[in-house]
């Protein structure tokens, strides 16, 4: 019996052309985003990897050899009152600085909204502390509060014969340090809601005129909800931001006055991995702040994201 054998077609002209053009593309793609993928591997994904690595051990770059632990410096930092301290120091510390600069900011957005040169300028000088070092703000502001500084002699000058000493008492250091990163931080937002501002179409407040709609009704149906995106990301950059706060607290009040009182857990963290050396100790503390930081974002982030959606 002779045996019949099905020739399949080849494939098209069109469709090789097809396959070497989605060739090219991938080829095309992989050299564009191979310089991208490699800084964010070596500068990311690495360093997490060792962070979490280093989290499993006792290293200790001045007490050799080193040892595996597994979960141990975990263990010992749910039971450590120094670590439990930073924790409540960073929850009264992060929603300060998330709420105050996005309320003042809104506001400030809403003032500047206007055309001219006046007000041009007046966006730049908010914009101002946003691009200064952390350093720098810190040392402005740890002259302009201190006990004989100019913030404390223009009380005296207003009749408070004992002003607060905002910077060594216990009660006021950390209000005072979130408020220096409000500041810092107010800006940013500033500029964030004047661009959502400037994306509101001038129909839509026109029609809600012609409704009978006064400016506080404008603001609420027509404004608010447009701003939604704005909202989203200033508070999703504040809430890190306040997370990793270090710098202002390094140089203002360097954790104290007393024992903790404005250390963060990011103050923590470089504390006792750089100042101790203990590596493996501060490397647990740094997992477990990404961990709460990633959690708390995903659900800030969730939760605003669904207010886009729904308004």
């Amino acid at each position: 019996m002779t045996r019949i054998t099905k020739l399949r077609p080849g494939p098209s002209a069109a469709g090789r052309r097809r396959g070497r053009g989605l060739r090219a593309g991938l080829a095309h793609f992989a050299v564009f985003a191979a310089p991208g993928v490699l800084v964010y591997t070596c500068f990311v994904l690495v360093p997490i990897i060792l962070t979490v690595y280093y989290s499993l051990t006792n290293a200790n770059p001045f007490n050799p050899p080193r040892r595996w632990v597994g979960l141990d410096n975990y263990t010992n930092l749910l039971q450590d009152t120094e670590f439990l301290t930073a924790l409540r120091v960073t929850a009264v510390l992060t929603p300060i600085v998330v709420i105050v600069p996005n309320v003042l900011g809104l506001l400030v957005a809403l003032l500047l909204d206007k055309r001219g040169r006046f007000y041009n300028a007046m966006r730049g000088v908010f914009f101002t502390p946003v691009i200064l070092s952390s350093v720098v703000v810190s040392v402005l502001w740890t002259r302009l509060l201190d006990a004989d500084g100019p913030v404390n002699q223009a009380l005296r000058g207003l009749g408070v014969d004992s002003p607060p000493a905002w910077l060594s008492d216990p009660d006021f250091a950390l209000y005072a340090v979130a408020s220096i990163v409000s500041w810092q931080m107010l800006g940013f937002c500033v500029v964030v809601y004047l661009a959502g501002l400037q994306g509101v179409p001038a129909e839509l407040h026109e029609a809600a005129a012609l409704d009978g709609a006064g400016p506080a009704r404008r603001f609420q149906a027509v404004t608010w909800p447009m701003l939604a995106p704005a909202l989203t990301i200033n508070t999703v950059v504040l809430l890190i931001s306040a997370f990793k706060t270090y710098d202002h607290i390094k140089v203002i009040t360097n954790g104290g006055p007393g024992s903790g009182t404005t250390a963060t857990i990011a103050f923590n963290v470089l504390a006792t991995g750089f100042d101790a050396n203990h590596v493996g100790y501060a490397s647990a503390m740094a997992v477990l702040m990404l961990l709460i930081v990633a959690a708390v974002a995903a659900v800030a982030l969730g939760i605003l994201r669904r207010r886009e959606v729904e308004l």
